[in-house]
């Protein structure tokens, strides 16, 4: 109760303080290409359920029908605004509705597409026991992430069979250790990465 609580002021907090950035991004987002200014995604979150993750959209309009992973900063699919956004993070900040909404926490296992989630043996499954997250310590850890699959011969090869199962031991990690002070410093931790 404690945590949504707090993922309910942190996000109407941030998202008020941010609001300014957001217009500024929005305009940028509709000037460059056409479409809406966010991208919903499905994802699972707890218990399996799904939900429309939000994002600045950095991609062209039907750029997410020629694969679900990007694996560098070059792939054509992404607009110029849409390169900027990405390598700030700045694409994610929208999440903050997803959490005001409890959707998502603040901290918490990101969420992955059904595609993915499918995949997930019984142990691993039970990173859908708790919301899904902006940020947690394999968010931190992998946020190179498209830097690593670039380099990678078959990228999504080496997501399912070396990036996910790492992210998920991260984070059923996390989830044995998860308290107040510790989501605060993951939070600091991302701030800082």
């Amino acid at each position: 109760m404690a945590k949504r609580i707090f993922d309910v002021l942190m996000s109407s907090v941030g998202l008020l303080l941010l609001s300014p950035l957001f217009l500024i991004i929005s305009i940028a987002v509709i000037l460059e290409s056409k479409g809406g200014i966010f991208y919903k995604q499905e994802r699972i979150g707890k218990n399996g359920k799904p939900f429309k993750l939000l994002k600045f959209r950095s991609m062209y309009v039907g750029a997410d029908k020629k694969g679900l992973l990007t694996v560098s900063g070059r792939d054509p699919r992404i607009t110029r605004v849409g390169y900027f956004i990405r390598k700030t993070k700045i694409d994610e900040l929208p999440q903050l509705i997803n959490v005001l909404k409890g959707d998502m926490s603040l901290v918490g296992p990101r969420p992955e597409v059904a595609k993915y989630v499918n995949l997930y043996n019984d142990e691993q499954k039970q990173i859908l026991s708790v919301r899904p997250g902006i940020t947690d310590p394999a968010s931190i850890t992998f946020r190179n992430e498209n830097d690593l699959l670039a380099q990678a011969e078959n990228p999504e090869k080496f997501y399912i069979e070396s990036v996910m199962p790492e992210k998920i031991r991260i984070s059923l990690d996390y989830i044995k250790k998860r308290n107040f002070f510790t989501d605060i410093g993951i939070i600091f931790k991302t701030i800082l990465s």
